[in-house]
């Protein structure tokens, strides 16, 4: 008897603490920053791994993959992305995006860590994930020496390199001008008050115009226009085996972390002052407007009495 005593009590407990445990994890995952950050972090990570993966194919695959599918795999990876997590954190997935929508007052700059670190964290474990998914390919195809530039390079699996016929400066200029267009054409889309994508399908409008972007203006920066995209991916190549090559190549992985946020930040600003501030509004009535039925304005006599 006593034994089983013992053994009830001790079950008791563990599904008190058990229990307790639980209604602490759901209290921390009911707190707005948590919930913004674990939304950015799933949905950066969505769109890595369908990015990253697409890029790895055009690298290893010869004939499986191709320029097109990265741009439909980074474009509809940003579709999926927004699925995951719009409705909770507005699934930036973008640090460019995140700063610009804090410097015009869109959002508080408070969040603007719990964002970035969430967006940040999530593309590098996407990119620990294609590692390990393609690591066997990135072997034969390297030949076991892990290069940042030549034939067998494939650090540009992770993130963007300049091509030999672009200078860093071009490169920036680049960078601004193409997330500046990013920044511009996702202001429309969401708009409400302009003509906005249709309800329910901004996620699949906002993917086709990363695809857009990629076809017609990628070529020359691999059109990295998101910080979080690039750095992170990059920081992990550096302890992976790839060395400071990655950050030494035409001194260039400053320039994905730079550019975008100062091309967001002025495709936003054109937005508004040249589209955005010349939209006619509708004129707002104060109060019930009933009352203004029910107490017409009388009109005034043809004459004024003297």
């Amino acid at each position: 008897m006593a034994q089983e005593n013992k053994k009830k009590r001790s079950t008791q407990s563990s599904r008190m603490v058990s229990s307790s445990r639980t209604v602490r994890a759901q209290s921390i995952l009911q707190k707005e920053m948590v919930q913004v950050f674990l939304a950015e972090l799933l949905s950066t990570y969505v769109m890595m791994v369908f990015g990253l993966g697409s890029v790895a194919h055009m690298v290893l695959g010869g004939n499986l993959g191709s320029y097109l599918g990265v741009n439909l795999g980074f474009g509809f990876g940003v579709t999926m992305g927004v699925h995951v997590a719009g409705k909770i954190s507005g699934a930036h997935m973008n640090a460019a995006v995140t700063f610009t929508s804090c410097a015009l007052g869109r959002m508080s700059w408070k969040k603007f860590p719990v964002y970035i670190l969430g967006q940040f964290l999530g593309s590098f474990l996407a990119a620990v994930t294609i590692y390990c998914l393609f690591y066997t390919a990135i072997i034969s195809f390297s030949g076991g020496h892990l290069t940042v530039t030549g034939p067998t390079a494939t650090a540009n699996i992770f993130a963007t390199y300049l091509p030999d016929h672009m200078t860093l400066w071009r490169g920036f200029l680049d960078e601004v001008i193409v997330t500046g267009m990013l920044q511009l054409c996702l202001s429309a889309i969401t708009d409400e008050e302009n003509n906005p994508a249709l309800k329910g399908t901004q996620a699949l409008v906002i993917g086709i115009l990363v695809v857009i972007i990629g076809s017609s203006l990628g070529m020359n920066s691999g059109y990295a226009i998101n910080p979080s995209r690039d750095l992170p991916p990059r920081f992990f190549t550096f302890i992976a085996g790839w060395g400071a090559q990655v950050f030494r190549a035409k001194n260039w992985w400053w320039v994905p972390v730079v550019a975008p946020p100062l091309g967001a930040f002025l495709g936003g600003i054109i937005y508004l002052v040249f589209v955005s501030s010349t939209i006619p509004r509708k004129p707002q009535i104060l109060g019930n407007p009933k009352e203004y039925e029910d107490h017409k304005i009388p009109k005034l006599p043809k004459t004024m009495p003297p």
